[in-house]
C-alpha cells in the first residue's frame, strides 16, 4: 500500500511540534503556591542577541518588578511558530502571550483565539497611545485591536555610489528622477557586464507596496473591504506600468530565477540601487565590507515617500491570565525594554524610546523617519491569498501577456472576493 506523502508529511509534522509541546511543558518553571506563570512563545533566534536581552535582562527585571508571576519564554523557528499556534489553537494548548509576526495577526483572530485588548483592558488607550501609530495599525483587524506593536522596520533606498558618479546621476529624491536614474545606469559596465538600474527580488506585496502607494495608489479602501477603485485606480496602474516598462527595458530586473542575488549584485556592482532593511547593513558588512555605498528615504511621488512596514506584535491568547498577561505586554512596550532591545537591533515603537539617544545612535537609525510615513500591508486574514494573485497578475503584466490595466481590472475583482471570507 502506498502512502500519501502529503499525510506522511503532516503526521510527521504533527509529531515534531507534539514533541516541541512536550518539550516545551517540561522546560517551564514549576510554579509555586499562588504563582502564576505566563507562557511567552516567540522567535527570537535561540542564540540570538535578542533572546539573550529577553532572557537574561528583561524576563529577570518584569519578575523582580511583578512577585509572584514568572515567565516561561518559548523560543521557536519563525514558520515552527506558525504552525505550533495552528496546531495549537485545535488543542486548546495555546500560551498566554505571543510574539507574532504582523502578518500573522488577522490569521488568528479570524480563528477567534485571540483577546480584543480595547474591549478586555479599560487602560489600553493610554498604553497603545505611547506606541507608534503606524505600528499599532497592524494589530487592527476590523474595529478592534488584537495586539500591540513589539518592534517595526521598513525598507529604504540603498545606493552604489561608485556606480551612480560612473553614470553621472545625483541620488534620486523624487519618482520622476528615480526613473531617470534607474534607465541612465543601466547597460554595461567598463567590463561589458550587464548592470541594472534597480533590483527588486520579488512581486508580492512587500516588494511592490512601496511602489503603488509612493505612485498614490492602494491595495485596498480605508476600511479594507473593497478593492475595486483601488487596486486597479489610475494611480496604480501608473506605479505597475511604470515597473513593467523599467522590466522591459532591461534597466530593473532580480525577481527571475537566475538572477543575481540582490547582496551579491550589489556588492560586486552589478545592481546599482534597491529598496531594502536595516538586515541589509549587516549582510553588506560581512559579505562587501569594501563597497561604498549610502542610503536614503525612497523617493517621493504623488502619494508621498512611502515605503513598507513590517515587525511583529505582541498578542495575547484567549487562555491567559489577562491581568498577568497584560502586565507582561506593558513591560515588553515599555521605553525600558524597547530601549533594551534596540542594543540587540530591534527598532522600537515605543515613542519615548524612539527618542533616546541610545536608540539614535543603533546602526538602524537611518530607518527611523522612514517608519513614520511607511504603510502596513491589508490586515485581512486573506492577504497571503491576496499576496499570491498580485504576484500572479504582476507576472502577466511583465511576462506581456496583459496589460497592466486588464491584469489590476481582474486582480480587483477577485480581491473583492476575498477580503469578504
Amino acid at each position: 500500500m502506498k502512502t500519501n506523502k502529503n499525510v506522511l508529511a503532516l503526521i510527521i509534522a504533527v509529531t515534531v511540534l507534539c514533541l516541541s509541546a512536550i518539550t516545551a511543558g517540561a522546560m517551564a518553571p514549576e510554579p509555586q503556591t499562588g504563582e502564576i506563570v505566563i507562557d511567552f512563545w516567540h522567535h527570537y533566534s535561540a542564540q540570538s542577541a535578542e533572546n539573550e536581552t529577553l532572557m537574561n535582562v528583561l524576563i529577570p527585571q518584569f519578575e523582580s518588578e511583578n512577585p509572584g508571576i514568572k515567565v516561561n519564554a518559548v523560543s521557536h523557528e519563525w514558520a515552527e511558530l506558525h504552525d505550533k499556534i495552528l496546531i495549537s489553537a485545535s488543542t486548546g494548548s495555546l500560551p498566554d502571550v505571543a510574539r507574532t509576526d504582523i502578518a500573522w495577526l488577522p490569521e488568528f483572530q479570524k480563528m477567534g483565539v485571540l483577546v480584543a485588548l480595547d474591549e478586555a483592558l479599560p487602560d489600553f488607550a493610554d498604553v497603545s497611545g505611547q506606541l507608534l501609530d503606524s505600528a499599532m495599525s497592524t494589530a487592527k483587524i476590523g474595529d478592534h485591536y488584537y495586539g500591540l506593536g513589539l518592534n517595526t522596520n521598513t525598507k529604504i533606498l540603498f545606493y552604489n555610489e561608485q556606480m551612480l558618479a560612473d553614470a553621472g546621476v545625483a541620488v534620486p529624491t523624487t519618482t520622476d528622477e528615480l526613473v531617470a536614474a534607474i534607465r541612465t545606469i543601466a547597460g554595461k559596465n567598463a567590463r561589458g557586464q550587464q548592470i541594472w538600474g534597480w533590483n527588486e527580488p520579488g512581486l508580492s506585496g512587500w516588494n511592490i507596496g512601496p511602489f503603488i502607494w509612493t505612485w498614490g495608489g492602494a491595495f485596498t479602501n480605508e476600511d479594507q473591504t473593497v478593492a475595486s477603485g483601488y487596486l486597479n485606480s489610475p494611480e496604480t496602474i501608473a506605479a505597475i506600468e511604470t515597473f513593467a516598462e523599467l522590466y522591459k527595458e532591461g534597466a530593473l530586473t532580480g525577481f527571475n530565477s537566475g538572477d543575481i542575488p540582490m547582496t551579491d549584485g550589489f556588492g560586486t556592482g552589478r545592481y546599482a540601487m534597491m529598496l531594502e532593511g536595516p538586515w541589509k547593513i549587516a549582510e553588506l558588512n560581512g559579505a562587501y565590507p569594501d563597497v561604498a555605498y549610502g542610503t536614503a528615504p525612497m523617493p517621493a511621488g504623488d502619494g508621498g515617500s512611502v515605503s513598507v512596514l513590517g515587525g511583529e506584535d505582541i498578542a495575547m491568547f484567549n487562555v491567559a491570565d489577562q491581568d498577568a498577561a497584560w502586565k507582561f505586554m506593558q513591560f515588553m512596550t515599555s521605553e525600558f525594554a524597547q530601549t533594551k532591545m534596540a542594543e540587540s537591533g530591534q527598532i522600537p515603537v515605543n515613542k519615548a524610546a524612539l527618542e533616546s539617544e541610545t536608540v539614535k545612535a543603533q546602526s538602524f537609525a537611518p530607518f527611523l523617519d522612514a517608519i513614520a510615513t511607511a504603510k502596513a500591508r491589508p490586515t485581512v486574514a486573506t492577504w497571503s491569498e491576496i499576496d499570491n494573485e498580485l504576484n500572479i497578475a504582476l507576472t502577466a503584466v511583465l511576462s506581456g501577456q496583459k496589460t497592466a490595466q486588464a491584469a489590476m481590472d481582474e486582480l480587483a475583482v477577485i480581491v473583492d472576493g476575498l477580503l469578504q471570507q
